[in-house]
């Protein structure tokens, strides 16, 4: 799985999270994701499933979270944003300080691939 540190500057600039970002309005969850993931890693998202929401509430703030998995994309992978990006095994997305709105989502991936820990 790609992740992606959180660029200085920004909250919780260090940690990991996965890529995408903020859904325009007017704009569905998925046209969003390809618009996201275009802008940030210059891939063209070809093929996606949805997988799961969620709601985290972190003491400054509350987040809603659409988790989609991309199957199939033309390009390369690059940070256009400067944000680090790391390929990590599903099964060692765990050790990775990622951010706790995602660790559901991570569980759930361990858990549909037997990789948990």
């Amino acid at each position: 799985m790609l992740i992606a540190a959180r660029p200085q500057g920004k909250h919780m600039a260090g940690r990991w999270e996965f890529p995408g970002g903020k859904i325009s309005g007017g704009e569905s969850p998925e046209a969003a994701l390809r618009r996201e993931l275009r802008e940030e890693l210059g891939i063209e998202v070809q093929c996606c499933r949805f997988e799961m929401s969620l709601v985290h509430a972190y003491p400054d703030r509350e987040v809603e979270l659409l988790f989609h998995v991309v199957e199939a994309w033309r390009g390369t992978p690059e940070s256009l944003e400067g944000q680090v990006l790391r390929w990590v095994p599903i099964a060692e997305l765990s050790d990775q300080d990622i951010l706790e709105a995602d660790l559901l989502f991570i569980r759930t991936l361990q858990q549909r691939v037997g990789g948990a820990r």
